[in-house]
């Protein structure tokens, strides 16, 4: 039997696969730690170690005896997993899933952006690649993006990149005035405001709880804006019953498994489309999630020097924040 030959029965073997089973028995086998995002399918999100936001969930992991993190969320999230544990072999299922925000902000033109703005602190959100953050100053969350803007001495300019709609509540938050980077998520930019008009007079006693990175239309409708995190732990101790949810549907599954006894409504998007899920979380399947595990790739690789610089923003905002 040739190479060849032995890959084609290998991967067709897939299709009888218990995917859970053999997930499970292949994290013992590996020493593994498997990460997923709360916009992860409900199924990967179940069988996870962790499940949170992208800096909480690297965080988690390199605090672990782990070999290897498997990283069920896009790729500019498994980057920082492997910045923060560079000594770990980091895989993600799907090497295509992306990020519309972290893509609308390349590094060579970021690069050229700061040199035009030497005298700004870049303040760049986590969401954008390895090679962003090692250009920054200061990275920050959306938990703690008002607080690290706040600690900026007054008289010192300010760029933030890449999210505009992160940008302008910011600025209306903190009264700073900063030059934005014009980039946008294609998930949080597609809510309809037309349309959530209309779900509101459906639910009239329904809170909106927005992320954000939707635009400034929407969250001024908002009766509470927050990280994805941040509208979890909203939801479990709110004494309301009702909650339209303007961020990623995938956060609705762990609200539902915190409050049974809610009602979570994903506020709906422009187009009669699956819109409000992200497409690129959406790319890692179980299958994919069993094949990178059995086959360890594919996996983040990192230069020495980019992870250096890299970590430099990413300590200054654990430190400030």
């Amino acid at each position: 039997m040739n190479a060849e030959t032995a890959v084609l029965e290998k991967n067709s073997q897939v299709n009888t696969v218990d995917f859970e089973t053999e997930i499970l028995r292949l994290k013992q086998e590996m020493n593994a730690v498997i990460l997923a995002h709360y916009y992860q399918e409900s199924e990967i999100q179940d069988l996870a170690d962790f499940v949170g936001d992208s800096l909480e969930l690297s965080r988690k992991a390199a605090s672990t005896d782990a070999d290897v993190i498997v990283f069920a969320g896009v790729h500019f999230m498994a980057e920082t997993a492997k910045i923060l544990s560079p000594s770990k072999q980091v895989l993600l299922p799907d090497l295509a899933a992306g990020c519309s925000l972290a893509d609308s902000c390349p590094g060579p033109l970021f690069k050229k952006f700061r040199e035009a703005h030497p005298n700004h602190v870049a303040i760049t959100y986590i969401n954008c690649s390895a090679e962003v953050k090692a250009l920054s100053d200061i990275i920050c969350t959306s938990s703690n993006a008002e607080k690290i803007i706040r600690s900026i001495p007054a008289d010192r300019p300010i760029l933030l990149a890449p999210d505009r709609n992160l940008g302008k509540y910011l600025i209306k938050k903190t009264g700073r005035d900063m030059l934005l980077w014009n980039g946008a998520c294609i998930v949080h930019e597609t809510f309809s405001e037309r349309k959530l008009l209309g779900l509101r007079s459906l639910h009239p006693n329904a809170k909106l709880i927005a992320h954000p990175e939707c635009e400034e239309s929407l969250l001024d409708k908002a009766d509470f804006i927050a990280s994805t995190s941040g509208l979890l732990k909203y939801v479990q101790s709110s004494p309301e019953k009702e909650f339209i949810v303007a961020t990623e549907v995938g956060i609705i599954h762990q609200m539902e498994k915190a409050c049974p006894d809610k009602l979570f409504i994903p506020a709906p998007p422009e187009a009669n489309c699956a819109c409000n899920e992200c497409p690129y979380m959406k790319l890692n399947t179980m299958e994919k999630l069993y094949l990178c595990m059995r086959d360890r790739t594919p996996e983040i690789t990192l230069t020495d020097d980019i992870i250096d610089r890299a970590l430099i923003p990413l300590n200054r905002m654990m430190q400030l924040s």
